[in-house]
């Protein structure tokens, strides 16, 4: 959904902009025709995507070894934030000014192309996975962490887990739990 609200905010730019034109005179000389190419959406769905999904993986997996570690929500989504904020926010400045470099090309499909990503990706990281999804996981609590009971059951039969209690990550597969529980007999 989030991913939605972000794409659907870039295409509204991208159609006040190219498509009736308002951005002419700032991205450089071009015609607006009334239409943007039907590969422009296409194409910033799957990189923004793809894009915001890493951004996505970063932020989930400090809060996560946070609430392994504390076992506390509000405070896991506090500090997974804080120690992974400036990483993504300096990610998302650095690909931002990249694909705003496309704007000197003559292409209009490429200085599409580049205002959209930059659009989508500032926004995706500042607003949706910055204010967004903190507020929503403080608000949902415990049920971040919730899975449906056939699935935990296999991790716990097969000993998938993301923390050993303590908070450090396990790095033992079920191959090497096996192999321990037959040399200790």
């Amino acid at each position: 959904m989030l991913n939605c609200l972000s794409l659907s905010a870039t295409f509204g730019a991208l159609v006040w902009g190219f498509q009736d034109g308002h951005l002419e005179g700032i991205v450089g000389e071009f015609e607006a025709t009334g239409t943007i190419t039907w590969t422009v959406p296409i194409l910033l769905f799957c990189i923004a995507f793809g894009l915001s999904m890493d951004y996505e993986v970063f932020i989930l997996s400090r809060i996560k070894e946070e609430y392994d570690r504390t076992g506390d929500n509000t405070l896991a989504v506090a500090r997974g934030l804080e120690r992974i904020g400036r990483l993504v926010t300096a990610a998302a400045i650095l690909l931002a000014v990249v694909f705003l470099g496309f704007i000197i090309s003559g292409i209009v499909y490429l200085k599409a192309i580049g205002v959209g990503l930059a659009l989508a990706i500032l926004m995706d990281a500042f607003l949706v996975r910055g204010a967004l999804v903190p507020a929503f996981m403080r608000l949902a609590g415990r049920f971040n962490w919730w899975a449906p009971g056939p699935l935990r059951a296999l991790h716990r039969r097969i000993g998938i887990s993301d923390s050993d209690g303590d908070g450090r990550t396990r790095h033992i597969t079920a191959v090497q739990t096996a192999t321990r529980s037959e040399s200790s007999r």
